[in-house]
């Protein structure tokens, strides 16, 4: 009975939080250890089905960093970072879309029919909805050339909107095309950031595999909880937040600059954590808000 009991409370607290958030988009980016885990995938795309089946709208933007370069060895090319961004030559391109479109994209819609609910692909070999142009990146007065590098100009929201009010999952890869039409490969963090900033989503939900920002990286428990914008800026300002951590941020504050209410950034590994993060009255990773 106590634990009937237990699952009724439960109910009861997600119940204020389902009324706010019906009808709401809330933009998830899945990637880390998440994307390498058959478990922890399902579970978060579980949560996923979850909140549209009670009538809010997710849409996904995914990575596939570790399984790229696993893909690329394997094909004996050769894995380079600039910054934290992945060179792209032509090889590496046609590696990192296979991988991304044909491979983990088709088997998250493939995971989120079986689940229950309907999912559409959007990317560079189906419906493509980001547009961007070829990133450079500035060292010292010089421009580094990453290749087809590219970072996400416009989004087209008009498609990702229809397919929310058609109860589908809008699922997409971290590829976009510029003026030309020509394919490039975007950072995953970013592009999540662009779009829920160009949807005006309600949040913006970081899926990695880190509790969230420390004030201490080497300290477990000095997880920031909540935090505002001018708070985060001066942690980067600091040198708290670097290296991978940091584009998850700049996404983050480029949503709540174009308007997104909250942005979380939370860890995938534990089971259903989406929905803790977002139905309960106590989060488990790191809210930023305005």
């Amino acid at each position: 009975m106590e634990q009937a009991i237990a699952k009724a409370q439960t109910l009861i607290e997600a119940l204020g939080y389902i009324q706010r958030f019906a009808g709401k988009t809330v933009v998830i980016k899945m990637g880390g250890a998440v994307m390498d885990s058959d478990k922890a995938l399902t579970d978060m795309l579980t949560d996923v089905v979850f909140m549209n089946t009670i009538g809010m709208r997710p849409v996904i933007v995914h990575g596939g960093g570790n399984a790229i370069s696993q893909a690329m060895e394997q094909r004996g090319l050769e894995v380079q970072f600039v910054q934290g961004r992945r060179y792209t030559d032509q090889r590496t391109l046609t590696v990192v879309e296979h991988v991304l479109c044909n491979q983990i994209n088709r088997h998250m819609a493939s995971q989120i029919e079986a689940l229950g609910s309907s999912a559409m692909s959007l990317h560079t070999l189906s419906s493509c909805v980001l547009f961007g142009e070829k990133l450079f990146l500035d060292t010292d007065g010089r421009k580094i050339d990453l290749g087809d590098v590219g970072r996400v100009t416009s989004v087209n929201i008009k498609l990702i909107e229809l397919l929310c009010q058609a109860d589908t999952v809008p699922l997409i890869a971290p590829l976009a095309r510029n003026k030309t039409g020509a394919k490039l490969n975007c950072n995953a963090d970013t592009a999540a950031g662009e779009v829920a900033a160009a949807l005006k989503a309600e949040k913006l939900v970081m899926v990695s595999d880190t509790h969230g920002i420390r004030r201490n990286v080497d300290d477990p428990d000095s997880v920031v909880t909540t935090a505002s914008g001018a708070e985060i800026r001066k942690m980067i300002e600091a040198g708290t937040i670097s290296a991978g951590m940091l584009p998850k941020v700049e996404a983050c504050l480029r949503a709540l600059d174009a308007g997104v209410a909250r942005t979380h950034i939370i860890d995938g590994r534990f089971g259903h954590s989406l929905l803790l993060e977002i139905f309960s009255d106590r989060g488990v990773g790191t809210l930023i808000q305005k």
